[in-house]
Order: C-alpha cells, then structure tokens, then sequence
C-alpha cells in the first residue's frame, strides 16, 4: 500500500506567475504548492502543451495532466486530459491501491 499521509507531495504547475498563482491560492485556500513555468520549460519536459481550438482560435495550451511520481524520480502513473469533477476522489483511490 502506498503511504499516502507521509509519503505524498502535492505540485500545481502551470505558465502563469507566480503573483496569479498567488491569489489563484489565496482564493481557493490550496494547501499545495504553485510553481510557476512561465517560460514552459517543465511543460514541455512533460509533453503537456497541445493544440486548442478556442471559439476558432488556434492556440498553444495546456493538457491538463497529473503525474504520480515516485520516491525515486520516476513517473508511476499519467493521467492525461484531466477533468476536475471526481479527479480527487480518483488519485486518492490509486494512491491507496496495492498497485
């Protein structure tokens, strides 16, 4: 079983500063940390800037994705294309899992 209380760290990332990232926390009460990539350079070391089509816009966005990363650096898990209703619910079930 994976040791979720003493084991687990929790990332956001995303390009926008870390002033946004800021007040996105303070509005919501994240009790995670924000990092900023304003440059993408971990966005694209994790393949997660795609296409959009926005109201017939093209533009440069993000997947959002979560990765399970393990003690030693290692990508465990992908979940690609995330929605947020029942995400939660589904990462605490797989970090609770004898997979």
């Amino acid at each position: 079983m994976k040791d979720l209380n003493n084991n687990t760290v929790v990332l956001g990332i995303s390009r926008d500063s870390i002033s946004s990232h800021e007040k996105f926390a303070a509005k919501y009460d994240l009790p995670f940390i924000l990092l900023s990539d304003v440059d993408s350079v971990v966005c694209n070391l994790y393949g997660v800037l795609k296409e959009k089509n926005m109201y017939g816009k093209k533009s440069i966005g993000i997947e959002r994705s979560t990765f399970i990363i393990d003690e030693n650096g290692n990508i465990e898990k992908i979940y690609r294309k995330v929605k947020v209703d029942g995400h939660v619910e589904e990462i605490l079930k797989y970090l609770n899992s004898e997979e």
